[in-house]
């Protein structure tokens, strides 16, 4: 049996020893689970549907699991450390089922950071080691939660900038398409980044998240493509022949959109000759059925190669001023700047178009390793930490607080997350008023209490908080 499909075996080796550890008496373990701040000053929740689903709910401990478990924990640790009573316990006590409840807050929703986001305890007082032996698992929420985050950082600024540039917002939700897929570490991570990606918008060629949100998510099509040239189809025709690999885009792609890479020699001789005057007619008659031909540099600093891409195809092909004063490529032209992008890049190569009078609706965005691959759990500092338990029958409430690093400082007693002033705030010490709690019972011994979609979690992520207090304005996007 592999290891993945064990749950058992999902854990850190030095919780395999922590049933021994607690205080004698000890019945219950509750713990939480929070971004103690970061990069980002908010933390989109997403993901825990997808952890629970896939590893939680339902029979999930067997006799060939548990005697698995024992026989690797034997060899690992050379003597008999495993809990195997505990264990066989909660098969035939819960017929395999995981004896826990958890509370969280609903999928897609932007929580200021130093906030609970999920609450997790034991149901049967005989197993409280149960609680933190699942840390290792749930804390993977870490990943899709930050990718999510970063999406929407991005969406927001694309949005800002459209709002002062553009005729509308209608595009956003395309301006950030995921190429990712290739970048990352595995086809799983691929698939839970994509999906976190597609909670803000429905651009992506990273068809493992569309999988992904099919099964977990129950969306029939989260995301959208189109035909696109990578260089090996351009170069094969050989440099000399680049008109004809450009033409052969055209005539096998007649009508809607195509990606063309441009940069494969001289992306800068593509765009003026061989695309603005060679084949100038042929893009501007395929025009003519409101089909669009989107030009891909590909190489060289964006914040100078997408504004020069720009301003050769204004050149060749014209241009117009919008209702906000800014200039407009034809219909039948636009841009997708891939390379290079991340928030920060973005930002520049925003106010570079827009301080050169361009509108950002000209120019679509790709992104890969700084969407999917480039973070980690520290991006947003989470951690799960028990803050209650109870032991010979009294409550008592557990916290840490290191003297080198108050940063780690830990939330005590029983937690809820409610809204005060238009913003949310952590009750500690059991303080807070149950039926003001924003967290929402989502599991409870191996059953599924709330099922979220996707555009449920659309709705709950849109950016219209971050446009109205940047603009005074609320669009909900």
């Amino acid at each position: 049996m592999d290891c993945i499909d064990n749950i058992i075996l999902c854990t850190d080796s030095y919780k395999v020893s922590h049933h021994f550890q607690y205080p004698e008496g000890t019945s219950l373990v509750y713990s939480y689970f929070e971004s103690r701040g970061g990069k980002f000053p908010t933390v989109t929740f997403f993901g825990l549907q997808y952890i629970l689903k896939r590893w939680l709910v339902g029979k999930v401990v067997t006799e060939e699991k548990i005697e698995e478990a024992k026989q690797i924990y034997k060899l690992h640790f050379g003597t008999d450390m495993f809990n195997e009573e505990g264990w066989k316990y909660i098969l035939q006590k819960h017929n395999g089922h995981i004896p826990l409840r958890i509370k969280a807050v609903p999928e897609g929703t932007v929580v200021p950071c130093k906030n609970v986001l999920f609450t997790v305890e034991n149901t049967d007082p005989n197993v409280p080691w149960l609680t933190n032996w699942f840390e290792t698992l749930l804390v993977q929420i870490w990943y899709p939660c930050t990718v999510a985050t970063n999406s929407r950082a991005m969406k927001a600024t694309i949005a800002e900038f459209l709002q002062e540039t553009a005729d509308s917002l209608d595009n956003l939700p395309f301006k950030l398409h995921d190429f990712g897929f290739r970048g990352v570490s595995s086809v799983e991570t691929a698939s839970i980044g994509g999906v976190a990606h597609l909670v803000n918008f429905v651009g992506t060629d990273t068809v493992a998240g569309l999988v992904m949100a099919r099964k977990y998510y129950r969306c029939e099509m989260a995301g959208f493509s189109i035909p696109a040239a990578e260089h090996s189809t351009i170069t094969t025709w050989g440099k000399n022949h680049e008109k004809e690999a450009f033409a052969n885009m055209l005539h096998k792609f007649p009508k809607g959109l195509v990606a063309v890479v441009s940069d494969s020699f001289d992306i800068f001789n593509a765009c003026e000759n061989v695309w603005g005057k060679q084949l100038k007619d042929m893009v501007i008659q395929r025009g003519q059925s409101e089909s669009c031909l989107v030009i891909r540099p590909d190489s060289g600093d964006p914040h100078v190669i997408v504004l020069k891409v720009l301003n050769i195809l204004e050149k060749c092909f014209g241009s117009t001023i919008n209702s906000k004063g800014y200039k407009m490529l034809p219909p039948y032209l636009r841009v997708i700047q891939g390379d290079g992008i991340s928030l920060e890049t973005l930002q520049g190569i925003l106010a570079k178009i827009k301080g050169d009078g361009w509108s950002v609706d000209n120019v679509v965005f790709g992104c890969g390793g700084s969407l999917l691959q480039k973070v980690n759990r520290d991006t947003q500092r989470f951690a799960y930490k028990c803050s209650y338990c109870v032991v010979n029958g009294v409550g008592k409430e557990v916290y840490k607080a290191p003297i080198t690093d108050p940063g780690k400082n830990s939330k005590k007693g029983k937690l809820t997350l409610e809204r005060e002033n238009g913003t949310f705030v952590t009750k500690q010490g059991g303080t807070g008023n149950p039926e003001k709690d924003v967290l929402v019972p989502v599991y409870e011994n191996g059953r599924l209490l709330k099922e979220y979609t996707l555009d449920e979690i659309r709705e709950n992520a849109k950016v219209d908080i971050i446009l109205a207090a940047r603009n005074g304005h609320q669009n909900g996007i």
